[in-house]
């Protein structure tokens, strides 16, 4: 609820009264036309940008990598060429720190913070460093990891091979046995009838 009311009342409450002051600095119809010229910039710059990540998460899914920085950088882009759109002084200057590479960077690190300290999951893909997989940051365990299920299942199934003629001297009564349902499933008069 807060984040809704900063969203929704607070921050167009603050860039009416910026474009009132800045109207009131350099006229009405120089404000007008800054609000038009950045809006323009913005949607050209906002393009450019998003063509280039897109080449760039195209190279890496041609040369079978995932990409992990561009995924942000696009999302970034997205809402950064929002904010140029969306007429205001405080919002273009955020929408401008989002287009340019440099202050990106800094705007994805503090994504990444910011996505791994609220979930409790750490999703790690060859892009962000580490090994691919989904990690447990509290006990370390991997899940879903294909790196060490494969190196896990080769050990196990050498193991199981030297194993075999132990298993088959177990007793047949320390398997489990199958999962069994519950109740009757009940048959529906068909249509037809």
């Amino acid at each position: 609820m807060p984040w809704l009311l900063l969203l929704f009342v607070v921050l167009p409450a603050v860039e009416i009264y910026l474009l009132i002051q800045l109207g009131q600095l350099i006229g009405g119809l120089q404000t007008f036309g800054l609000i038009l010229a950045t809006g323009l910039l913005g949607s050209y710059m906002t393009k450019k940008q998003g063509l280039a990540v897109w080449t760039e998460l195209n190279k890496k899914l041609g040369s079978g990598q995932m990409p992990g920085t561009e995924l942000i950088d696009g999302g970034i882009i997205l809402v950064s060429g929002t904010l140029l759109v969306t007429p205001g002084v405080l919002t273009d200057l955020l929408g401008f720190l989002g287009l340019f590479p440099v202050t990106r960077g800094f705007i994805r690190h503090f994504v990444q913070a910011f996505f791994k300290g609220k979930s409790g999951i750490s999703i790690n893909f060859g892009a962000f460093g580490g090994n691919q997989g989904f990690a447990n940051p509290t006990s370390g365990q991997f899940v879903n990891d294909p790196i060490r299920q494969s190196s896990t299942s080769a050990s196990d199934s050498s193991e199981s091979f030297s194993g075999a003629e132990q298993s088959s001297s177990k007793d047949a009564s320390s398997k489990t046995p199958p999962v069994e349902l519950s109740g009757k499933a009940k048959s529906r008069p068909s249509v037809d009838q």
